[in-house]
């Protein structure tokens, strides 16, 4: 087998796999290394199986919206192995699917871990082991679910994503520890199949990232459904006992459970990569550092949740499409992401691009809000669903930001990055029309809304 390339990438999620199909379609010859699946967390134990499990108790949600206004009673139940049998056929599928693909582009995929051992040479561990040579590296690693000093998951009754993902009932109840997405996501498919969720945040609101009030939104909708939520205080332990999972906060109080998901962040999956010998570094936190062009070290890319700047699937994407035209001779300039979307998924949604109020005030910045009840738009209405509300943030007279949260936040998300990409004033939003009646027309509520100063 020929151990000679012009790319060697390791790690075959979004960020690999599509940093080895342009490459190759580029007329690179790629070597793509890979110590698990094809496709990486994304694919495996992250955005795709969740949104199948959401997928499956969006209608539950919607019908007790309907049931609310007496236009229909109904009874729903869930059959959760059937649920994840049919979501790890799709997985598996997706994955053979891109493996077919990069085989016919010429990438030659090899199964192991990989970790560089000197300029242009990565060494591959496995059932076949290999050492590869290659003019550039790219590292696209991703990252794993991190966890705290004294609340380790432990395969029992203390869970990560990815083991709560595999599990084969719905508990009867689960305590989940972090309010950002990963945690919100599950909270929601749980609560909706019957189990009596808790939600645990350290931090004095739910999604942290968010400003306060699009989180105390989400978390009276969230409360709404039937969950609680307790957010500002610290968790001292968190442990199996007797077959449950027990939480102890900071005060000593205790809470139990079935289950426990621990959803406090992401850990990169930096260790014994080597990237030091070609003198590069990692950061405090364990991501490695890369300039303004993604480059860790010379000849050596770092890409998606491994160099820490974004942690989402679609960042990595960006990235690999950048250093891909990079390293094809397309492009010299420095990287550049432009407003980054994010959404949390559920039946109730958030989502933002670009600035929050609270980071543009950060800036110094003058600052302005203009928000839009979903109450205003019939398509949410319609849907029984009326809650929650879309903002626009300005910042010295121009859009820096938009979010939602509600019914539908995430169809927001597109329209609302291009609007923030053109960075509009009032006056030259005159030229994008919105169609009636979508739900897109809460954001050009938000936008022509009066706008109100914010200050710190």
């Amino acid at each position: 087998m020929d151990s000679t390339f012009d790319v060697i990438i390791i790690g075959a999620g979004p960020g690999g796999t599509t940093a080895a199909r342009l490459l190759a379609q580029g007329g690179k010859k790629v070597a793509l290394v890979e110590d698990t699946h094809l496709g990486g967390t994304c694919l495996n134990q992250g955005c795709i199986p969740t949104k199948f499990l959401l997928a499956a108790t969006a209608p539950i949600g919607e019908l007790h919206d309907q049931e609310r206004f007496c236009a229909l009673t109904c009874s729903l139940s869930m059959d959760f192995a059937a649920l994840q049998k049919r979501k790890d056929r799709f997985v598996k599928g997706t994955a053979a699917s891109l493996s077919k693909t990069l085989s016919g582009l010429g990438v030659a995929v090899h199964m192991g871990r990989g970790r560089i051992t000197g300029p242009g040479t990565v060494a591959v561990d496995g059932d076949s082991p290999v050492t590869l040579t290659g003019k550039d590296i790219i590292l696209a690693t991703g990252s794993r679910p991190a966890s705290f000093p004294g609340m380790e998951p432990d395969g029992e009754a203390v869970l990560d994503s990815t083991m709560l993902l595999a599990q084969s009932a719905i508990p009867e109840s689960l305590l989940v520890i972090g309010a950002g997405a990963i945690g919100m996501e599950f909270s929601d498919f749980f609560a909706a199949a019957g189990a009596k969720v808790t939600v645990v945040e350290g931090m004095p609101q739910l999604v942290p990232t968010e400003d306060a009030d699009i989180a105390a939104e989400l978390r009276k909708i969230t409360e709404k459904s039937g969950r609680a939520c307790i957010t500002g205080r610290k968790v001292a332990s968190l442990a199996t006992r007797d077959g449950r999972a027990e939480l102890t906060f900071e005060d000593g109080e205790t809470l139990v459970a079935a289950k426990a998901l621990v959803a406090v962040g992401r850990s990169p999956n930096t260790g014994g990569l080597g990237v030091e010998s070609l003198g590069g570094s990692l950061n405090a936190r364990g991501f490695v550092q890369v300039d303004e062009t993604l480059l860790a070290a010379p000849g050596c890319y770092a890409i998606g949740d491994v160099n820490g700047k974004t942690l989402l699937a679609h960042a990595a994407d960006h990235q690999a499409e950048y250093v891909a035209r990079r390293i094809l001779g397309r492009t010299d300039g420095a990287y550049a992401s432009g407003p980054v979307p994010s959404c949390v998924f559920g039946h109730a949604e958030v989502m933002r691009v670009g600035k929050t109020a609270r980071e543009a005030l950060a800036e110094g910045r003058r600052v302005e809000v203009s928000v839009a009840p979903m109450s205003m738009n019939p398509i949410a209405q319609a849907h029984g669903s009326s809650a929650g509300f879309a903002k626009a943030v300005w910042a010295d007279g121009e859009l820096a930001g938009m979010a939602a949260v509600g019914y539908g936040a995430s169809h927001l998300v597109t329209a609302a990055q291009l609007l923030v990409l053109g960075r509009h004033t009032p006056e030259s939003l005159h030229a994008f029309m919105f169609c009636h009646p979508t739900l897109d027309e809460i954001l050009k509520s938000a936008l022509t809304a009066p706008r109100t100063p914010v200050s710190n």
